[in-house]
């Protein structure tokens, strides 16, 4: 997405030269962008010419919303996964409320960065 973000002005982005520049196999690339595609966050183009573009601002993606589009679990672990939490030994772990807390400064990282912030800088 930060490639895609970073050369849009080139029109459509093949996975081919998006694999090239990124250093993965156009296999890899296809698989993102057709995960990205159907997270609705690229406008695709088939036919000469065609690839793979933003829909929208670099600024309107968080990094939060890319990788649950990318079928990433930002839950620390397992039993967060589920809303509501469904662990039958949910009412008497000690330790869940630390995992929540850890979610929550999770959800709330990477829901705080943009591409554009990260074309911007190095965090």
């Amino acid at each position: 997405m930060v490639d895609l973000a970073e050369n849009q002005g080139d029109g459509y982005i093949t996975t081919r030269e998006l694999a090239q520049r990124q250093e993965v196999s156009q296999k890899y690339a296809e698989r993102l962008m057709a995960l990205l595609s159907r997270g609705d966050f690229v406008s695709t183009q088939h036919g000469k010419g065609g690839g793979y573009r933003l829909k929208d601002s670099p600024a309107s993606y968080k990094v939060s919303d890319i990788l649950l589009a990318m079928d990433e679990e930002l839950a620390p672990v397992e039993c967060l996964t589920c809303r509501p939490n469904t662990c039958p030994r949910a009412k008497n772990c000690r330790t869940l409320p630390m995992w929540e807390k850890l979610g929550a400064m999770i959800e709330d990282f990477f829901g705080g960065i943009t591409l554009a912030d990260l074309m911007k800088q190095r965090l």
